[in-house]
């Protein structure tokens, strides 16, 4: 079994740093991100194997009580996702280039992961929430199918929780526009 990575994102800056103190305290976890994001809230991100990852995020929910946001536990994450989120991929401009926009951070890791398991595409970057009013967004690139199908998997398990804001796949994006995205 590969990577898991967990998320806890809190709504105080406070409550997210006593809960990331519990994640890590509770858990063979490494910590892979712990920040604050606007509008005030804090994101936590662990990996390790499930089982711990899981310890620590119920330590982190556990901790963050009424503050917690969202949360998320993501077994065998794709390899790509954790670069993504820590900007440093730069993939060849593809046909088309998708964008999925979420209302929260762990929802775009979500995103993420469904997108690169679902097609053949690559993650150009997964934004969370810094200068973006609480949302986060994923963008990727790859042939204009390859990123429909991503786009549309994505759609798929973002619709029920309610944290997909909007989608756009465009098929041949202005090299200028790619350029400024990375």
């Amino acid at each position: 079994m590969g990577l898991s990575i967990g998320t806890v994102e809190l709504n105080s800056i406070a409550s997210g740093v006593a809960a990331g103190d519990e994640m890590l305290k509770a858990a063979d976890v490494k910590l892979v991100m712990a920040q604050p994001v606007c509008p005030g809230k804090y994101v936590l991100l662990v990996a390790g194997d499930t089982s711990s990852v899981e310890t620590a995020v119920e330590a982190g929910k556990r901790a963050g009580r009424d503050k917690v946001v969202d949360s998320i536990l993501i077994s065998s994450i794709a390899p790509d996702v954790i670069p993504a989120i820590m900007r440093t991929t730069a993939p060849e401009q593809k046909e088309a280039v998708g964008v999925i926009e979420t209302f929260s951070l762990a929802s775009a890791i979500l995103a993420a992961d469904h997108a690169v398991k679902s097609a053949a595409i690559d993650l150009i970057e997964v934004r969370l929430g810094r200068g973006l009013g609480g949302k986060a967004f994923v963008i990727v690139t790859g042939s204009v199918s390859d990123v429909t199908t991503a786009a549309e998997t994505a759609r798929r398990h973002l619709r029920a929780e309610g944290m997909l804001l909007n989608i756009e796949v465009i098929p041949s994006l202005h090299e200028d526009m790619y350029q400024s995205l990375l």
